[in-house]
């Protein structure tokens, strides 16, 4: 949901102070709301328009505002890493998925795109077709992407169906134990038919056709009817032989046995294919990468990770930018803030002081989980300025999946 102004103009920029004092008749001055708070107070008012007022560029202003549904994207950046290394990140699948990676293809070409960063971490899915038509642009005509099969339905191709506008190019694509259905679609299909190297840790393992029925007292029955297959012939699904509470658990279990730490291939007891260029990939729930990227327990200890969950990184970068705003605005880019903008003590005790009235110590923490942290404090500041170009543009300069991905695509034939 967003507020569209009818007799104001919005924000032009995040250059612009634009703070609401006020919901219909309800005043927020001298109370303590949240973004979250706010948010839900207008979303619980029926009417389509709302009355607001605010404080912009120091003076107070009454407008109206029409309540619409807002269109989340899914491809949230896509930037040139390097003269000829492009990066897309895709954060679900939706109706709009395909035609906004393809303007965000198109875009990179015109810069100099000749491989690509694939980025489909923590991409739980969505609709599959969306899915297929971007493997379309990375495959040849008629090549199979996925199949479904199951014991009534048979078996279900789902094939390319025109050239692909970067059939050449190499990819990295990277993917963790959070990348699931149509992501994995996409990284099975690329990766049996060696058109990409695939970075990062094991996939979740969400490979099942489902059909709704309507019932009637209001609710639906979700009936399993098929599963998904690789082109070679792998089934996606994790298994479920060891029961439901282990099932639910797998991801934990994960951490707990420290596959997410550590590439251990005793774990590959599946049944064994062989890509055509003779690469033994395995079946047995989830992609298994080609380049293990262990997850670092030591930069994220769960101090850190309450930070990042309540979007309290972003709450205080926000102070931030509103606090140096002109100086951040001098900078000519995100990688000219990273370059540039020093964050060190001070910010790191304000970060202290804004943790403890949330009831988090920060104090305790390790040297790399303080580091990440300001270096995520410095990304949220460039999103700010730059939109998720910027944040990917300055977080991505440190992440070891994307180091992983360029030296992957350096070395590879």
């Amino acid at each position: 949901m967003k507020a569209r102004s009818e007799n104001a103009s919005s924000p032009k920029s995040a250059n612009e102070k634009w703070h609401i004092i006020a919901i219909n008749d309800l005043s927020l001055v001298g109370k303590h709301f949240t973004s979250d708070s706010i948010h839900h107070k207008l979303k619980s008012i029926k009417d389509s328009k709302v009355e607001l007022t605010i404080i912009r560029n120091n003076q107070k202003q009454n407008i109206s505002v029409k309540k619409e549904l807002v269109p989340k994207p899914s491809v949230v950046a896509s930037y040139m890493i390097n003269p000829t290394t492009g990066y897309i990140k895709i954060t679900h699948f939706s109706e709009t998925t395909y035609p906004e990676f393809m303007i965000a293809l198109e875009k990179l070409k015109k810069q100099g795109l000749l491989q690509m960063v694939l980025d489909l971490r923590g991409n739980g899915g969505g609709i599959m077709q969306q899915a297929i038509d971007i493997v379309d642009e990375f495959l040849p005509d008629d090549k199979l992407v996925v199949y479904t099969q199951g014991s009534k339905t048979g078996k279900i191709d789902y094939k390319c169906k025109r050239d692909g506008l970067f059939e050449k190019g190499k990819i990295a694509l990277l993917v963790d134990e959070e990348s699931a259905s149509a992501s994995e679609i996409i990284a099975g299909a690329l990766q049996d038919w060696d058109r990409a190297i695939i970075v990062g840790r094991r996939t979740f393992g969400k490979g099942l056709v489902q059909e709704q029925y309507n019932l009637s007292n209001g609710g639906a029955l979700r009936l399993t009817i098929a599963r998904y297959y690789t082109p070679l012939g792998r089934c996606i699904q994790k298994p479920y032989s060891n029961g439901t509470e282990a099932y639910e658990n797998e991801l934990q279990q994960r951490l707990k046995d420290g596959e997410l730490e550590h590439n251990d291939t005793s774990r590959n007891n599946g049944k064994a294919y062989k890509t055509p260029n003779g690469k033994v990939v395995y079946d047995g729930g989830g992609i298994s990468p080609d380049v293990f990227v262990p997850y670092d327990t030591v930069e994220h200890p769960k101090e850190a990770i309450e930070m990042y969950i309540h979007g309290w990184i972003s709450e205080i970068a926000l102070q931030y930018y509103e606090n140096h705003k002109s100086t951040i605005d001098s900078y000519a880019s995100a990688v000219d803030l990273n370059a540039k903008l020093q964050l060190g003590e001070v910010e790191w005790n304000e970060l202290i002081v804004f943790a403890n009235k949330k009831g988090i110590s920060l104090s305790g923490l390790n040297p790399a989980a303080k580091e990440a942290l300001l270096e995520n404090l410095k990304a949220d500041i460039a999103k700010i300025r730059w939109y998720p170009d910027g944040f990917y543009m300055v977080n991505n300069i440190k992440d070891p999946a994307i180091k992983a991905a360029l030296d992957a695509l350096s070395s590879s034939k």
